[in-house]
Formats: C-alpha cells, sequence, structure tokens
C-alpha cells in the first residue's frame, strides 16, 4: 500500500501538471479573424506548474515545457508587438529581426525557473547559510560543499555557454525531446542495475557526506550534467546518475542535485536576462511572468518533498517507464 500511495502520488501530480496543458481554448470559428496569440495568464500559469513539478524530478523539465507550449499553441512564428505597436527587435548570431511568439515563450521557459530555485532556498535554508557561512570562512564543512559544487558547476557552465544558441536552435523540438526521453530511460535502468550491483548503502542509509566528495567525484557529477544539455535529458536525472557512480544513495545524491541545479538555474536565468532584457521586458506582461513564478515555486515545493520521501525507499527506476510512456505519447500526438 505505501507503494501505490506514493506512485499515486507521482501520477497525480503528472496530471495535475498537463491538465492545464491539453486544456488549450476552443478555436474561434472559421468566420471570425484571428486575434494575435499572446501568452495570457492561463499560458503563464500551465507553463509554470508544469516547470515546477517537472524540474526536480529525472523527468526533464525541459522537454516538458517545450511539449506544452507545443500543446499550447504559443510555438508560433508570429511576429510580436510591443506597447506602440512597433514590432519587437531581437538580435541573434549579430542579425536583427522581429521576436516572435516562440521565441518569447522560450524566454519565459527559462525565467519561470526562478520558481524552482526559491524553493530550494526556502526547503534547504540552512544548508544553503552553510555555504555561505563556509563561503567567509566560518564553516569549514560549508567551504568543502561549496568547493564540490562548483566544481561540479563548472563542466556545464561552460559549455552551456558556449553552446547556447546552438541548443535553442537545433535541440528544442518535440521529437528531439522525445529521443532524449527513451535515451535517458536507458541510462536510468542502467544506472539502477549499477547501483544495485556496486553500492553498498541502503536507501536510507545516510552515505558519505556531501562535504566529503572529492574534487574528482564532484567533477565527475559535473561531467554528467553535461549530457543534460541535450534537451529531454533531464538536469536532475544525470547529477543523480553521477551520485550514483561516486556512491551516494539516492536520496543524498538528490539532494547533490538540488543544490547543483541553483548554481545551474540561476546562471541560465540570468544569462537570459542579461542577453534579452529589452525583449523580456517588452514581450513578457509582469503579471503573467509574477504568477508562473509563484506556481512554479508552490509546485516545485511540494514535488521536492515527495520526491525525497520517494527516494528514502525506492530508486528512479520508475521514472524510466514515465519517460518512455510520455515519449510515445508525444510521438503519437504531436
Amino acid at each position: 500500500m505505501y507503494l501505490v500511495r506514493k506512485a499515486a502520488g507521482f501520477v497525480i501530480l503528472l496530471a495535475f501538471a498537463f491538465t492545464g496543458v491539453l486544456s488549450a481554448a476552443t478555436p474561434p470559428p472559421e468566420s471570425a479573424a484571428p486575434a494575435p496569440r499572446t501568452l495570457t495568464y492561463a499560458d503563464a500559469a500551465t507553463l509554470g506548474l508544469v516547470e515546477g513539478v517537472t524540474e526536480y524530478l529525472p523527468v526533464s523539465s525541459i522537454g516538458h515545457t517545450i511539449i506544452a507550449t507545443h500543446l499550447r499553441g504559443l510555438d508560433l512564428d508570429q511576429p510580436l508587438l510591443d506597447h506602440q505597436g512597433q514590432p519587437i527587435q531581437t538580435t541573434h548570431h549579430g542579425v536583427t529581426s522581429t521576436l516572435t511568439l516562440k521565441q518569447a515563450v522560450d524566454m519565459y521557459n527559462v525565467m519561470v525557473q526562478a520558481g524552482p530555485i526559491a524553493a530550494i532556498l526556502l526547503l534547504f535554508w540552512r544548508r544553503v547559510a552553510s555555504l555561505f557561512r563556509g563561503a567567509v570562512g566560518r564553516d569549514p564543512q560549508g567551504l568543502l560543499v561549496l568547493r564540490n559544487l562548483l566544481v561540479a558547476f563548472v563542466p556545464a557552465g561552460i559549455l552551456g555557454f558556449a553552446l547556447h544558441n546552438v541548443i535553442h536552435d537545433y535541440l528544442f523540438n518535440y521529437k528531439l525531446v522525445a529521443a532524449a526521453l527513451v535515451a535517458g530511460s536507458v541510462i536510468i535502468l542502467l544506472a539502477e542495475r549499477w547501483r544495485r550491483i556496486h553500492a553498498s548503502n541502503a536507501f536510507d542509509a545516510p552515505g558519505p557526506e556531501l562535504h566529503e566528495l572529492t574534487v574528482r567525484q564532484s567533477l565527475i557529477i559535473g561531467l554528467c550534467q553535461c549530457v543534460a544539455l541535450w534537451p529531454g535529458t533531464s538536469r536532475s536525472m544525470m547529477t543523480i546518475v553521477g551520485g550514483y557512480l561516486v556512491g551516494l544513495p539516492p536520496a543524498r545524491a538528490a539532494e547533490f542535485s538540488f543544490l547543483l541545479g541553483l548554481l545551474t538555474l540561476t546562471s541560465a536565468s540570468g544569462l537570459e536576462a542579461v542577453l534579452h532584457l529589452h525583449e523580456l521586458r517588452a514581450s513578457l506582461p509582469i503579471g503573467p511572468l509574477v504568477l508562473g513564478v509563484t506556481i512554479a515555486t508552490i509546485a516545485a515545493a511540494i514535488t521536492v518533498k515527495w520526491f525525497l520521501s520517494w527516494l528514502g525507499q525506492r530508486g528512479i527506476g520508475a521514472f524510466a517507464w514515465y519517460r518512455l510512456a510520455l515519449a510515445a505519447l508525444v510521438l503519437a500526438v504531436m
């Protein structure tokens, strides 16, 4: 019964997230002139909910938001206008063009990651405070954890910055997301098999502390995170798998993944804001953005607490089957 309740909780969370995705508005009659599509409060709430539920699960938040964006009809090359009715200009690869709805929504999907960031700051405030004390020389263990997080962040940080435009131009589509979902399923099943064979820790055993990780072990986790630059793979999945490889039990690997997400998500959102501040201010109304971030924060906090409870008794193997089912659904209906 325990397993059934936990599995039911996971299904309910994801079902709740996709309720808004699948409830797109009824299209207007053919005789009516269609109004220009914009990011509505309903769109913002749906995308925020999907981001919050999926960010820290090994199912790929980017993959889910790409799918949600498509199902909501937001992946359009429709030009966007500012408050004066003028086309919003954006510069990409040194070429200036008119900002499209799809580009603006892609920016929103990155900015709404502020919600999951806030959730981790709230849930792990003691650990975060330890990191800050370590940074100023008042907490030796906190300093070691901070060192490990920075080492793990560097590979994906460098590669993500270098390939930022390539990833957005060529990898953000649902077919490649479906392929990544399948590939991730295989990685999860192999990782769970490897952990059962090699790991000596039980699911609920504390395992090594995060400050006991070496620079080499932290780098291994960071290199695993690089794989998640392929949308649909899942940053959470790859960092947890990396944790397995260096001997962390599931719950402790997830904790490291959550803390590493503070650096990774903050840098991604910050880079988007710096590169496209003008377009963001002109194309994304503050109301829907605030609503989306708020919903993402609440959803992420609930999901993280549930996920840690799940990992206390189970691994991440069950998520492989969810990913396979989702990939089949995506290829069937999109």
